[in-house]
């Protein structure tokens, strides 16, 4: 199995999974090491907050679901935990969910000749978050993106 046909099938459970139980995936994160593949799943509840108990919860369920479908042939590591306070922002969601505060942008592409922006996040929209950067609205489109994270 190619990888990425098996990030989308973890995607795709590990996603279904958390959103069941009240939850949302935030990112995986695969590894492969000498001791084989590491899968770190960071997950959050939709306005932030998420318990050492609930993360071992998911950990334990989405461990039960991904060996009954056999998703992963051999052993492997799997782990679920709280994104912390620096919590990747990569979703529409995840901006509105920080109106109003500062967050720094690291950029895959050039914007006014810069690729790391911050500001307070003003705005969102489908395709772009708009902040405030030294008074003036700078808008990022989302496809331009490749980190986002919150100033703490």
């Amino acid at each position: 199995m190619s990888f990425q046909i098996l990030k989308n099938e973890v995607n795709s459970l590990a996603g279904e999974l958390f959103t069941s139980r009240g939850f949302v995936l935030v990112d995986i994160i695969f590894r492969q090491d000498s001791s084989g593949l590491s899968l770190s799943l960071l997950a959050d509840r939709p306005q932030g907050g998420i318990s050492l108990e609930e993360c071992s919860l998911l950990n334990r369920l989405l461990r039960q679901e991904m060996d009954a479908k056999n998703i992963l042939n051999g052993q492997y590591n799997l782990e679920v935990s709280s994104p912390g306070l620096d919590r990747p922002l990569t979703a529409k969601e995840d901006f509105m969910r920080c109106m109003n505060k500062e967050a720094v942008f690291f950029l895959n592409d050039l914007i006014n000749g810069k690729c790391q922006w911050q500001g307070v996040i003003n705005s969102v929209n489908e395709t772009s978050v708009f902040i405030i950067q030294e008074g003036e609205v700078l808008e990022i489109p989302l496809i331009k993106i490749n980190k986002a994270k919150l100033v703490i």
